[in-house]
């Protein structure tokens, strides 16, 4: 069973140096169908202007993942961590007990053009952690990357959530196919046009993914696919 969210019918945030899109409830925008799906809780699509950014603010007990797609993003917080992060780089944030950080636009003249996805955490109060790390997504097309999992392995991010994060760049009508652990999922596409278990979508449709036992992706495009317990 799937549950398509077209990009036209996401909320909308309009700021003089902020535009996002989001998924799901966040900030002003409210809407009690769309809390978030399974570990899932936010997903951004933010469009920051030149020279600016989100000014030091708080988190805790999230899991926070950033994937840019144009320009670059400049982190600092209260562990000692900073850092700019820039396409086929993905920062991940353990909020755990509590930390404080910014995000900043380092540019005077490219918009950042990025994801901002938080996962409900498995675990509360835990100690505070920054990682960024180049993956190789858009170097090795038409093939699954797993950037973040429960459990470390092949190298990507340990994920203190019930989920784990694969992305894929396809290219000349590649596919890629994913068996599910537990049968949930949620593809955003990032970029491009895919077919996901014959349901056409564009940039910044997702999909909701129940009961499958697989997921089989086609097309032209960049996606990330959250495999959900």
């Amino acid at each position: 069973m799937t549950n398509y969210l077209p990009s036209n019918q996401r909320g909308k945030g309009n700021h003089s140096w902020l535009q996002s899109n989001f998924s799901f409830s966040f900030a002003d925008y409210y809407n009690p169908q769309r809390m978030g799906f399974r570990a899932l809780r936010v997903i951004n699509e933010d469009f920051v202007a030149p020279g600016t950014g989100f000014g030091k603010h708080p988190h805790r007990d999230m899991e926070i993942l950033t994937y840019v797609l144009e320009g670059a993003v400049e982190h600092q917080d209260t562990t000692g961590a900073s850092g700019v992060l820039t396409p086929g780089e993905l920062q991940h944030m353990t909020a755990g007990s509590g930390v404080m950080h910014s995000e900043m636009n380092p540019s005077s003249t490219e918009t950042l053009h990025l994801l901002q996805i938080w996962l409900l955490p498995n675990q509360l109060g835990i100690k505070p952690k920054y990682e960024q790390k180049r993956f190789r997504v858009t170097d090795e097309p038409n093939r699954l990357h797993l950037l973040a999992s429960k459990d470390g392995r092949d190298e990507s991010f340990v994920l203190h959530s019930d989920a784990e994060l694969l992305a894929a760049k396809l290219e000349n009508g590649g596919e890629v196919k994913h068996t599910l652990r537990s049968g949930y999922a949620w593809l955003q596409v990032a970029r491009g046009t895919v077919t996901a278990n014959g349901k056409a979508l564009a940039q910044g449709d997702g999909l909701a993914i129940s009961n499958e036992s697989e997921v089989t992706i086609q097309g032209d495009g960049e996606v990330l696919l959250f495999d959900l317990d």
